[in-house]
């Protein structure tokens, strides 16, 4: 398990990363409660603990529209033309309450849909779920509970 920043974001420098979706579809197949832990721990990074923390830290609140915006899905194969979650993960604090007040509401909305439109279709319809906190909607037994035991979290969505 990556033990720094540094060694979370190394962790899938190449093409082969799976893609965030991919990863929450293992952890739905989990048959229990350690497995997915498991998963989660074995994939670890600061982009996967981004977008688990957008879903779940009722502080994050999201600037944006509830519901599935605008977009045309991007419908290119996994590993070609799009990009990635675990990459395009930074440009998400745009989207958060008081991150970004410099950009007008729809100058963010029209970043999100580019957003989603860049990214392999089942990654756009996670980070949809994200931003409308339903992940755990989603994927089953994505729960509070697991996510914070995975990543050792406290109430706060903090490392205890």
């Amino acid at each position: 398990m990556p033990t720094t920043t540094a060694d979370m974001n190394m962790q899938y420098s190449g093409s082969s990363a799976p893609l965030m979706s991919e990863i929450l579809t293992k952890v739905n197949n989990a048959k229990d409660k350690f497995k997915k832990i498991q998963i989660l721990k074995e994939n670890d990074s600061v982009p996967l603990r981004q977008i688990i923390k957008g879903a779940f830290d009722p502080n994050v609140k999201w600037v944006l529209p509830e519901g599935k915006p605008p977009y045309t899905a991007n419908d290119a194969p996994a590993g070609t033309e799009h990009t990635v979650l675990r990459t395009e993960s930074k440009l998400l604090w745009h989207f958060i309450e008081g991150a970004d007040q410099a950009t007008s509401q729809t100058k963010k909305e029209t970043m999100f849909i580019q957003l989603l439109e860049g990214l392999h279709a089942d990654e756009a319809e996670l980070l949809v779920n994200v931003k409308d906190k339903k992940l755990n909607k989603v994927y089953k037994g994505l729960t509070d509970a697991v996510v914070k035991e995975a990543f050792g979290w406290n109430e706060q969505y903090k490392t205890a």
